[in-house]
């Protein structure tokens, strides 16, 4: 389910086209130089980037509004940045490091380990 949602979402958006039938699957439509991280995100339904936030179980609590400003400032901050990284990093690079990574690692015996 989570892979068809994903896949919807950057079909939606025009990533990839899917074909069905026997040979058929999914085919990316655009060029990797032409795919940023953040074009991923934004098809897949911008999901939460953090897990920690401000805390609500004491909304009356003077501290715990302290903190959530505090955490709050810094959160907007850290995503500002985090997604302007997103934007800077494209496919076609994700995929160059892989394949430099790829090339670069000794070979390996499936059957033996070594």
């Amino acid at each position: 389910v989570v892979v068809r949602r994903t896949m919807a979402g950057l079909r939606q958006q025009g990533y990839v086209r899917s074909e069905k039938g026997h040979g058929g699957g999914w085919t990316l439509v655009r060029p990797l130089s032409e795919i940023t991280l953040l074009d991923v995100y934004r098809a897949i339904g911008e999901p939460h980037l953090f897990a920690i936030g401000p805390a609500d179980d004491q909304p009356q609590c003077l501290v715990e509004q302290a903190v959530n400003v505090a955490l709050g400032d810094a959160m907007k901050e850290a995503q500002a940045l985090l997604l302007r990284r997103l934007d800077s990093v494209t496919l076609d690079k994700i995929a160059a490091d892989f394949e430099a990574k790829l090339t670069a690692r000794p070979a390996i015996c499936y059957s033996c380990g070594s």
